[in-house]
């Protein structure tokens, strides 16, 4: 079982590119799971490309499944006075599975230093109780995650909620980087899930995320994810996503578009 500072130290290790293989205990389905897919090519756009500024936005696209061997390619797309546009496809064994769009930017002087979304006040990760109920483990993926539900529905249990807030935070305590929290910011399972009577199978479709601040950090590995669906119709499922640190601070504003197959 590869933690996740082991798998990206086996592709940052490929001579001349950035490729490895990724252990089953990170798969969702038949594929990577979402958040290590978009990991692995800030990774790859990271290792090709030295000096870049800060992360402030991420647009991923989930094209196809990748298993086993892959690889990511990384490309600078224009290189502006503050803003940096990296794009980076990751391709496993059957072809093009994720394409992705960071864009990098440097800090300017702004008279606005301003957030709107505090962080709800609930219980901490220690006060809050598992997020899978018993019998369900859950995808192989969720086993390298601690996770807590702090408000909202389980998976699977009919529930009438679709506002979700968990603790999570990687069971790799080495696992800290900004690339680490956007495999991580991935965890919960679509909005909707905790809808689900029984398991179904979903599909991430698209991923979009701002970054709030370029060195986040929390306290005990903990952040707390917000997932909230907007709409369920005709197989598919838009829903926003939000990431705070452990003392409130906004990380990171997502939206993520989502096939469901019940």
């Amino acid at each position: 079982m590869a933690t996740y500072t082991e798998v990206i130290a086996a592709f940052a290790a490929a001579r001349g590119s950035f490729r490895g293989r990724v252990d089953g205990n990170w798969l969702q389905g038949r594929t990577f799971y979402g958040g290590l897919t978009a990991a692995l090519c800030l990774e790859g756009a990271l290792n090709t490309f030295s000096g870049l500024p800060p992360l402030r936005s991420a647009q991923i696209s989930f094209i196809g499944p990748a298993e086993g061997e892959a690889s990511v390619k990384a490309e600078i797309l224009r290189r502006g006075k503050s803003v940096t546009f990296v794009g980076a496809d990751l391709s496993g064994e059957g072809g093009l599975a994720a394409r992705a769009v960071f864009a990098f930017g440097a800090a300017r002087m702004s008279m606005f230093n301003r957030h709107f979304t505090p962080a709800p006040d609930l219980p901490g990760p220690d006060e809050s109780g598992f997020f899978f109920p018993p019998g369900i483990d859950g995808p192989l993926f969720a086993r390298n995650f601690d996770v807590r539900l702090a408000r909202g529905g389980a998976p699977m249990t009919s529930s009438a909620e679709h506002d979700h807030f968990l603790w999570v935070r990687h069971r790799d305590p080495m696992a800290i980087s900004m690339a680490a929290l956007l495999a991580l910011a991935d965890m919960p399972p679509p909005a909707m899930t905790p809808m689900f009577p029984a398991p179904a199978r979903i599909s991430s479709i698209t991923w979009g995320l701002n970054f709030l601040t370029d060195h986040p950090t929390t306290e005990d590995g903990w952040w707390l994810l917000e997932s909230r669906a907007e709409n369920a119709a005709e197989g598919y499922s838009s829903q926003d996503m939000f990431v705070w640190s452990r003392k409130g601070e906004p990380v990171i504003a997502g939206r993520q578009s989502v096939a469901i197959f019940i």
